[in-house]
C-alpha cells in the first residue's frame, strides 16, 4: 500500500471512528475503541499532511494518551512548522508524563522560535501551578523560563 493511500486510510478509520462515536471521550472506556483511535492518531502525526500531523496531535492530547509522550517529543524537536511544535508542546502538557514536561521546558531553552518559546514557557508554568499550586505572581516568565 503506497503511502497516500495509508495516510487517507488512517484519516478514514479516525474520522470513522469519531463520528461513529459522537466523538464523546466518554466512548474512549472501551480499551479496544481507544487503541484503535490512539494507533490511527500516532499514524496520523507522521503524515506529510500538516493540518493532519496538528490534529492528531491535538487530540491525543485531548484523549492524555501517554503512548503518544515520545511520537509529541519527537515531533516538538524536529517539526519545521511553528503551529505544529506548539500543538505537540500542547498535547503534551495535557498528558502531563514527566518526560513530556521536561521536554517542554527543554524547548523553552533551546527552540529557534521566540513564539514557540513563550507558549512552551506557558504551558510549563501551568504545569506548575497545577502540580504545586503555586501562586501566578510567583511565575513570571522571566523567572521560570530558562534562559
Amino acid at each position: 500500500m503506497n503511502k497516500t493511500a495509508a495516510i487517507f486510510l488512517a484519516g478514514a478509520l479516525l474520522f470513522s471512528v469519531m463520528t461513529s462515536y459522537g466523538f464523546d471521550k466518554s466512548s474512549l472506556q472501551n480499551p479496544a475503541t481507544k487503541k484503535a483511535v490512539i494507533t490511527s492518531l500516532l499514524i496520523g502525526l507522521s503524515s506529510d499532511n500538516d493540518g493532519l500531523r496538528k490534529s492528531s496531535a491535538y487530540m491525543l492530547g485531548e484523549i492524555k494518551a501517554t503512548e503518544a509522550v515520545i511520537p509529541l517529543m519527537k515531533m516538538l524537536r524536529i517539526e519545521k512548522n511553528e503551529d505544529g511544535r506548539i500543538v505537540a508542546a500542547l498535547a503534551l502538557y495535557k498528558i502531563n508524563d514527566s518526560r513530556g514536561v521536561f521536554a517542554v521546558k527543554q524547548a523553552i531553552k533551546f527552540d529557534d522560535s521566540g513564539r514557540v518559546r513563550k507558549m512552551c514557557t506557558n504551558f510549563y508554568n501551568q504545569t506548575l501551578r497545577d502540580r504545586f499550586n503555586v501562586a501566578d505572581e510567583i511565575l513570571d516568565s522571566s523567572k521560570v523560563a530558562i534562559k
